[in-house]
């Protein structure tokens, strides 16, 4: 089999009894959040101790093909580790999505630490209030430290943002990786890029079919270990294009079947 689980014993920090129901004993949200990584043996621990825990039921990290030793360090903190051998940012996301354990809403997160996991509940604020059903944290939105985000990054999700804006009437400054959605809305959209496509076929299946999407400004770091795609002029050409492509294509699939009415 390609995927495979992590099992080691360890103690999971994630799922108790307060995430599960507010002060007045309550329903609140299920919450599961998912985790891509590949070598992220430097960051992980703290992605996973900076996530809150009264927040979020469980933490499924899915790993590819790792060589550092970050799934056990990550089993070890107390999160739910997957080992995927299909390669792909997108895949990883399509298989912790298929094994979360009956969430309403899924975040997903990148394991770098370039984004700041205490920042969750700013994410699940309009999707529990009822104001969203798809979040997005906007980097350049919010406070970035100097150097975070290349120079070529920030230009290349600018202009990708501004597409979308203009092709679906949905107004967006970023393309960032950490978000979250009501899981049920997830199911309907029938994901399934595997790629970079993931960056946008969230949004653009989204806005198509109507759902309400919010940006929320959220704080951007430098990642811990390198960068496998904004790092480099020639990664972020390439995820770029891949990108731009995608906008493209689903938008004049769009147009032939006819943009429904906003939420």
């Amino acid at each position: 089999m390609l995927t495979r689980f992590w099992h080691d014993g360890a103690r999971t920090r994630f799922g108790g009894k307060a995430n599960r129901t507010d002060e007045a004993g309550g329903d609140r949200l299920r919450v599961s959040v998912i985790i891509p990584t590949h070598n992220e043996a430097g960051a992980i621990a703290k992605v996973l101790a900076d996530i809150p825990a009264d927040v979020v039921n469980e933490v499924i990290v899915v790993d590819s093909n790792s060589t550092d030793g970050t799934p056990k360090i990550a089993e070890r903190a107390g999160a739910r580790v997957i080992l995927e051998g299909r390669r792909g940012y997108g895949q990883a996301c399509l298989t912790g999505l298929a094994n979360a354990d009956s969430p309403d809403v899924v975040v997903f997160l990148d394991g770098d630490y370039s984004d700041r996991p205490t920042e969750l509940p700013l994410l699940l604020a309009p999707i529990s209030d009822g104001r969203a059903d798809i979040t997005l944290g906007s980097r350049l939105a919010g406070s970035r430290t100097p150097g975070a985000l290349p120079w070529h990054s920030a230009f290349g999700n600018r202009l990708a943002a501004a597409l979308i804006s203009l092709l679906f009437q949905q107004r967006l400054t970023d393309l960032g990786p950490f978000r979250a959605a009501r899981a049920d809305l997830l199911r309907a959209l029938a994901l399934e890029e595997t790629t970079y496509g993931w960056a946008v076929e969230i949004i653009l299946k989204g806005a198509a079919q109507g759902f309400r999407i919010v940006e929320v400004p959220v704080s951007y770091h430098p990642r811990i270990g390198k960068s496998k795609i904004s790092g480099t002029i020639g990664g972020t050409l390439g995820a770029g294009w891949f990108i731009f492509t995608r906008i493209l294509r689903y938008y004049f699939r769009q147009r032939r079947v006819g943009m429904p009415q906003s939420a």
